[in-house]
């Protein structure tokens, strides 16, 4: 019975690796879930097996083990002997605050030359330094084994290059200011192609109407207007705490927090409360006087029922018709309404379409037209739909052509986009503003 059961394993050693699972017929396989494995009994890896499984030959399954033994990388024991060790949570904190201490001196020693560059971003910088690929085996790391940071190119700040051009324009329009008694309309010839930033605020004052072209006047206005601002101050001010006007705010309170009209100190992230109260009061005083005189050329636009902007609406219509006739009838086909997009452009001038430093550019321009803000914008808007025609003719339904103009790509515009759309407007003025039978189709 002995040599019978010898000769068997035998034989089962001599056979091959995956012939020693093979099923016998009409023996009865156990199925196991994943819910519920095989039950390990204490006695399946008996000492005798084991004995005779090192006394009987090393099946091809042993061969191949020992074959691939060296496919892992030397220094991967390390790895697992290093993550058995067993350290203290001080030696971990004392190890972490080494590291952080090592990699300071190392940034230090870095920045010691290019302290001038700080906006780099700092973190992008110390992650292409510090990067590093692990030495083990795999398709990725053979393919990047050449990987090296890129380079990184310092941003370098200076001042604002000024070229001749502006140089010159500049100096024009110190030379204008500083005359006892300015010229208007070569203040207004000037100023049509763009003012530059120092100069700003006194052409604004002199092209809106706000100071005298006299210069020895100008002092004299200045102190007037805001004197008399404040006695408006004073006089009104209060008056919201009235009954008759105490309702009206609680109902606006009811209505809307955010559109509540109110003082306010802060604008932007320009805290005010940084400069003296004198100078507070004066740029309080001017925003308001300059306001004012920009409203008075523009006021139908915001009266009962807005007939300003509904004659420009209309106008526009009438215009883009005749300019632009294949836009036209591509939006008369997708039951587009020139009111559905242009309400916005004539109610806010065009501020929410374009950039703002874009919207001081454009009205460097509307200061230098008479009626520029009334009567000019019109042509400034027509050119301004005229310029995505190709975009607006390429969308087929009515949505696609609401959401692209009123999401217009003016996000990258400058000076040069401004000055390109200022002549297209100019030429439309100068085309139909005198000639209104231009806009009239003939039958």
């Amino acid at each position: 019975m002995a040599s019978m059961s010898s000769g068997s394993s035998h034989r089962d050693n001599k056979a091959g690796f995956w012939k020693k699972n093979a099923t016998v017929p009409g023996s009865i396989k156990p199925v196991y879930g994943a819910q519920h494995p095989p039950i390990q009994r204490k006695g399946f890896n008996s000492p005798r097996k084991e004995d005779q499984a090192k006394n009987s030959k090393r099946d091809p399954f042993h061969d191949f083990e020992n074959q691939t033994s060296d496919a892992w990388d030397v220094g991967d024991d390390d790895l697992i002997t290093m993550a058995n060790v067993q350290m203290s949570l001080r030696d971990v904190h004392s190890s972490a605050k080494a590291v952080l201490e090592n990699h300071s001196r190392q940034a230090a020693s870095r920045n010691a030359n290019a302290h001038s560059f700080r906006n780099i971003d700092d973190g992008l910088v110390q992650s292409a330094q510090h990067y590093h690929h692990p030495g083990g085996p795999g398709l990725g790391v053979r393919l990047n084994s050449g990987w090296q940071p890129p380079k990184m190119t310092p941003i370098r700040f200076g001042p604002p290059v000024t070229s001749d051009r502006e140089a010159v324009k500049l100096e024009k329009f110190r030379t204008l200011l500083k005359e006892p008694n300015l010229n208007l309309d070569e203040l207004r010839k000037l100023s049509w192609s763009g003012i530059p930033k120092v100069v700003r605020p006194t052409a604004w004052k002199i092209l809106s109407g706000y100071l005298p072209p006299a210069a020895d006047r100008r002092e004299s206005t200045l102190e007037r207007k805001r004197k008399e601002y404040f006695s408006f101050i004073d006089q009104y001010y209060d008056t919201r705490h009235q009954d008759m006007h105490a309702e009206t705010f609680r109902q606006v309170t009811r209505m809307g927090r955010d559109d509540r009209f109110e003082k306010d100190i802060e604008i932007e992230n320009c805290n005010l409360l940084e400069l003296d109260k004198n100078t507070r009061a004066i740029i309080e005083a001017d925003s308001f006087w300059c306001t004012s005189r920009l409203l008075d050329g523009i006021q139908d636009n915001y009266t009962f029922a807005q007939p300003g902007i509904q004659m420009k609406v209309n106008a526009l219509r009438e215009l883009i018709k005749r300019i632009d006739a294949p836009m036209h009838q591509h939006l008369e086909r997708q039951s587009v309404e020139y009111l559905q997009f242009s309400f916005r452009w004539m109610n806010n001038l065009l501020m929410r379409e374009i950039p703002l430093h874009c919207t001081i550019r454009l009205w460097d321009t509307y200061l230098s037209e008479e009626n520029g803000f009334a009567d000019f914008h019109l042509y400034v808007c027509a050119a301004f739909l005229k310029r995505f025609s190709a975009d607006v003719l390429k969308e087929d339904d009515f949505q696609g052509i609401l959401m692209l103009l009123q999401n217009l790509p003016t996000q990258q515009w400058g000076d040069e986009e401004i000055g390109e759309l200022l002549a297209e407007a100019f030429k439309l003025k100068y085309m139909f503003a005198d000639a209104p039978k231009h806009l009239q189709v003939k039958s």
